[in-house]
């Protein structure tokens, strides 16, 4: 078992309440944060204008100043400030939250190959959370270009472009809970330290080197420690074109690159000083 899957264990087998703000061993987690006084419905910003969501920030300042903003909002309250429609549940909807966070931070890669905010090289994503802080499942990284793949080179693959700077939103993501009713935690930035970067690197490597080899059907969901590779598509009919192990075109349905739920979990272990 690897350093990620022990802390994912340790930190399952607490019962910590973190959106209530509890103290841990004489100490507050801040997961979810309490609402910035300096924030108001007519909060203006230091030239004297009123604050707008919506806006591309100039710098990595400007996003971590309006990142903050986030953090006690509930979601309803952020989607109506941003006229976005808020869905009643999100099993037809799984891209909503993150979409919200882009629409409000100013994010403009879209669905591109590139960092949501490419001129910053940071990328928004979004992780729903238990009551206790726990990562209720695996984070969607990219897609893979799977005719394309064979001729990628780690420090250029599009998945580590993704990772490589990660400004992470926690959410509220108890089904229980309503979606309008569901708040934001404390956001933060995170870069891969060398062992993470090391961890992503090997399975990307391991798994590249499947699917470059036409072997796409050894791959399940149970192989990689940190990284896993999953469909990624609307429609479980939907197909692209590749290889097979022999060079022979066929129709493969899309798939994508995870990290897995033990893995942000333990990031998160870490940011908020979670009991080991």
């Amino acid at each position: 078992m690897g350093p990620c899957s022990s802390w994912a264990t340790k930190i399952a087998s607490r019962q910590i309440d973190i959106f209530n703000g509890l103290c841990l061993r004489g100490q507050a987690t801040k997961l979810l944060s309490v609402v910035p006084e300096s924030r108001t419905d007519d909060a203006t910003s230091d030239q004297g204008e009123k604050f707008r969501w919506g806006e591309k920030p100039a710098n990595l300042r400007e996003l971590e100043a309006r990142a903050a903003r986030l953090a006690g909002l509930r979601l309803g309250d952020l989607a109506e400030e941003c006229r976005v429609p808020v869905p009643p549940d999100l099993k037809r909807a799984k891209g909503w939250v993150g979409g919200l966070m882009e629409t409000a931070l100013g994010a403009s890669a879209a669905s591109r190959a590139e960092p949501d905010f490419p001129e910053l090289g940071v990328e928004l994503k979004s992780l729903p959370v238990d009551a206790h802080g726990k990562p209720l499942e695996s984070t969607f990284v990219c897609t893979i270009e799977l005719a394309h793949i064979a001729h990628s080179e780690w420090e250029e693959s599009r998945l580590w472009h993704k990772l490589g700077h990660v400004l992470w939103i926690v959410v509220e993501g108890t089904r229980s809970i309503p979606v309008y009713e569901r708040r934001v935690g404390t956001p933060f930035f995170w870069i891969p330290s060398e062992d993470e970067r090391a961890l992503i690197r090997r399975d990307w490597e391991k798994l590249t080197l499947l699917i470059a080899q036409g072997r796409t059907s050894e791959i399940t969901g149970h192989l990689g420690e940190v990284l896993q590779v999953r469909p990624k598509a609307a429609r479980g009919s939907s197909r692209r074109r590749t290889f097979d192990e022999d060079g022979a075109l066929y129709d493969e349905q899309p798939k994508g690159f995870y990290l897995r739920a033990s893995f942000t979990g333990a990031i998160l272990a870490r940011e908020f000083r979670l009991p080991m």
